[in-house]
């Protein structure tokens, strides 16, 4: 690689690194190439040129808020044993990321999921593909726990999906915006009392 590319990458990251953190403290539709160049230093069509348009950029943030995501939440529980331990250990870390104290922290798909629930285009699309994905990457381990006989034969994935998902979005509510320091021990004892009433004896 030569030093102009590795200059460009690199501006291009910062670009991106400034653009997430700007999205978690005001929001992905809050992102602006102008306000965005002040924070860098960088002239808006040294932005423009990187990212290209507006709607480039949210993809680009969302994306590597996905691969951060990725890295912090999924990618670790692969070293455990297929099905419910993995499932456990994703939700767990989930939580705990939940309730990190720090804008960097904030959810841009619970956000985003309120901000543009009644609204249509591609950034309500590509938000919505978002959650998809990771809701069935969690189906797809409940479905090998299922396989494994660690959760009962008839166990509904989309169901327990569905409680999983709420209880992060109630400790997201309770912990970042009443801000109740007792939240996540609730949450806790919810998911292990939901993961309970699934487990095969």
């Amino acid at each position: 690689m030569d030093t102009l590319t590795a200059k460009s990458e690199a501006t291009y990251a910062t670009i991106i690194s400034a653009a997430l953190d700007m999205a978690a403290a005001e929001g992905i539709g809050k992102l602006s190439l102008g306000e965005l160049a002040k924070r860098t230093g960088i002239s808006k069509s040294g932005v423009f040129s990187r990212v290209g348009s507006l709607e480039a950029l949210q993809t680009a943030v969302l994306d590597e808020y996905d691969r951060r995501f990725a890295e912090e939440i999924f990618l670790p529980s692969l070293q455990l044993p297929r099905g419910l331990p993995r499932l456990i250990a994703q939700v767990n870390a989930w939580a705990r990321r939940t309730v990190d104290e720090g804008v960097r922290n904030s959810c841009l798909y619970s956000a985003g999921a309120f901000e543009y629930d009644d609204q249509n285009g591609p950034l309500r699309d590509r938000l919505q593909k978002g959650v998809e994905a990771w809701r069935a990457s969690l189906r797809k381990t409940i479905l090998q726990a299922i396989e494994l006989g660690q959760l009962k034969p008839d166990t509904d994935p989309g169901q327990l999906v569905y409680e999983i998902y709420s209880l992060i979005v109630g400790l997201i509510h309770d912990s970042r915006f009443l801000r109740e320091e007792p939240a996540p021990k609730y949450m806790q004892s919810a998911f292990n009392r939901l993961i309970a009433t699934y487990s095969n004896p």
